[in-house]
């Protein structure tokens, strides 16, 4: 299973909605993933397989975590295309 954190300022509705998104997109993709919301303050030491974030909140987390950079919180469509092809690498490298 894969451990994903989605990020936003506050950890409240940004990355509520995008925590249900890659939620959504991974049921539909068949890969199981235990996704957890929260601030940028607090996200920063989480240990998590994947980040999940805009391109402004990226650069708060150390090189050696997997940040992927979304452009919209809310836009499925975009998240899915920002998202996926990292979830499916770590979903392959976790079999």
């Amino acid at each position: 299973m894969i451990k994903v954190v989605t990020v936003c300022g506050n950890g409240i509705g940004s990355s509520l909605l995008l925590k249900l998104k890659i939620e959504a997109i991974c049921k539909e993709e068949g890969i199981e993933v235990e996704a957890e919301s929260i601030d940028s303050g607090n996200a920063v030491g989480v240990n998590a397989d994947l980040i999940v974030t805009v391109k402004e909140l990226a650069s708060i987390f150390p090189e050696e975590q997997k940040v992927a950079v979304i452009r919209s919180y809310t836009n499925k469509k975009k998240i899915k295309e920002d998202v996926l092809p990292t979830l499916k690498e770590l979903a392959e490298n976790n079999n």
